[in-house]
């Protein structure tokens, strides 16, 4: 008998990686308002400080499952744990850019492991009739860690505005960005030691064939007999592994695989070219840009993770109902009517600083700098911003360029509001989470863990250009056309996904695999023999 009670505890401590890396992904949203001005940064210097992480993130999952097989899995939970702790520490005290990017990039390599390790431990301890919903508490818990950074953003903002002596004395607003990452700490510092609570994988300790060990954790998750059953299967499995040559990369580029292979290139692209992680990772920066200043920037930003959240569980709840071609066509059209009434918003807005919004700016602004511009209306947001760089200098109009924007903007926010909470909504129901479901169904069993990492580490190099882009993106082609640029990209890929991809809800892998590679010809016996 299950002893459902103890695996849901393993599986919501171990499924605290995910809070984690989901938190340490997107803390930065809130900081780069901050630390642009703080250290002088170019566009494409900010746009490192956010998609650093991504490189070591990327590193730490091609090598993590190695590490792990040869340390065990708890073990590199427990590095994941100091990893995230010592790159709290350390961002939080960053005396200068370079600084900052090392620590983040330390931070990464807890993200990659956490990313890879979390789920196939829960995967590893869970009965098979438990596996699917104890796995979906990690993703779940990204989830949750993107929407609980961007509330503690804005705890911070608002604390660093109070009254309250504590609150003062520690700082809150001179060093609120500072206090943004180091946060991050305490549930680190609470994850090393919940792990302590947690066994080995029973499956990494039969590897090692302590055996001994492995039975009373496998007794304890499943009940005796389920426990002998699956002991046996499981050094069946390792046999078996054993056994297997290694398949060499060529083998993706045979003839048979090309339908496969591209329909998964396109869906791991799809995923990141439309402008999420631009979104996760810069939320307050571009609420900013419609006008709305910076409280209520952070505060807009906080329903993002709320929709981000809902619209997870939904994708869920309704993928083995709907099936994943429907939600992928609802979400991607979606995607791209909302970054089209995005761009259609931005670029509907006209820039005017008439006297009275002069007036109305704080006085540390050099106002006498922008007498000059009085009265001019600008139809864009790039010339705009670009006249307040002759006028104040660079760093001065990085320092104050909300207000200014808050003071001269004449757009509508409430559409760049509903456009963003929109696109999030389409793309957590639908390309965000479908994708790696799709990803464990297309590809034939033989390659399938090399096909997976192969496409994986094109999504995440995609990943890495949007985030190191984006700030260039709104500086030099202003906040329209990197928005219709997403659009585009989306209605692109909607159609192409419509053309290429079968519906493979209610299939199994093997007659997937008729229709997607033993269809095509040519060279399919390598692949059939595994079918």
């Amino acid at each position: 008998m299950t002893n459902r009670r103890f695996v849901i505890q393993v599986a919501l401590i171990v499924a605290l990686g995910g809070f984690l890396m989901g938190f340490d992904a997107s803390v930065i949203s809130g900081v780069v308002t901050f630390i642009e001005p703080e250290f002088n940064l170019t566009e494409l210097q900010l746009g490192f400080a956010v998609a650093c992480l991504t490189l070591t993130a990327t590193l730490a999952m091609m090598i993590s499952g190695p590490l792990s097989d040869a340390l065990g899995r708890r073990r590199v939970l427990f590095f994941a744990a100091v990893l995230f702790a010592i790159s709290a520490i350390l961002s939080a005290l960053a005396p200068t850019f370079w600084f900052l990017v090392v620590a983040r990039m330390i931070g990464g390599f807890g993200v990659g492991a956490s990313l890879i390790i979390a789920p196939m431990y829960i995967a590893e301890i869970s009965p098979p009739e438990m596996r699917g919903q104890m796995v979906s508490f990690n993703q779940l818990n990204i989830v949750i860690g993107i929407s609980a950074a961007f509330f503690t953003n804005y705890l911070i903002l608002q604390l660093g505005q109070s009254e309250a002596s504590w609150a003062q004395a520690l700082m809150f607003g001179p060093h609120n960005w500072r206090w943004m990452l180091g946060l991050e700490t305490l549930p680190a510092v609470l994850y090393f030691f919940a792990l302590f609570a947690v066994p080995e994988s029973p499956r990494w300790l039969v590897m090692k064939g302590r055996d001994d060990e492995a039975l009373p954790i496998m007794v304890k998750a499943s009940g005796e007999e389920e426990a002998r059953k699956e002991m046996q299967d499981v050094k069946a499995s390792i046999t078996s592994d054993v056994k297997k040559e290694k398949v060499p990369l060529s083998e993706l580029f045979v003839p048979a695989m090309r339908l496969v292979l591209a329909i998964g290139i396109i869906v791991a692209v799809v995923q990141q070219i439309t402008g999420i992680n631009s979104v996760f990772f810069y939320a307050p920066m571009i609420f900013e840009q419609s006008g709305i200043g910076t409280d209520a920037s952070f505060s807009q930003a906080i329903l993002v993770g709320l929709i981000n959240l809902v619209f997870t569980v939904l994708a869920i709840l309704l993928v083995d109902k709907l099936g994943r071609k429907p939600l992928l066509g609802f979400g991607l059209a979606g995607i791209a009517i909302c970054m089209f009434i995005l761009a259609y918003g931005f670029s509907a807005a006209t820039y005017t600083l008439s006297a009275e919004s002069l007036a109305s700016l704080p006085e540390e602004i050099p106002i006498a700098q922008l007498v000059s511009l009085q009265g001019q209306t600008f139809d864009g947001d790039v010339a705009f911003k670009n006249a307040l760089k002759d006028a104040l200098g660079d760093p001065v109009a990085k320092r104050y360029e909300s207000q200014l924007i808050t003071a001269a903007i004449s757009m509508n926010p409430t559409l760049i509001l509903l456009g963003i909470l929109g696109f999030v909504a389409s793309f957590a129901i639908s390309i965000g989470p479908v994708m790696w479901v799709l990803f464990s169904e297309l590809f034939p069993n033989r390659v399938r863990g090399l096909a997976i990492s192969f496409v994986g580490l094109i999504n995440s190099g995609v990943s890495f250009l949007v985030q190191q882009l984006f700030p260039w993106e709104l500086a030099n082609l202003g906040s329209a056309v990197t928005f219709l640029i997403y659009g585009v990209f989306a209605a692109i890929g909607l159609v192409l996904i419509m053309i290429l991809l079968p519906e493979t809800k209610g299939k199994s892998l093997e007659e997937l695999e008729a229709v997607l590679v033993k269809s095509r010809g040519g060279d399919t016996d390598a692949l059939a023999s595994d079918g």
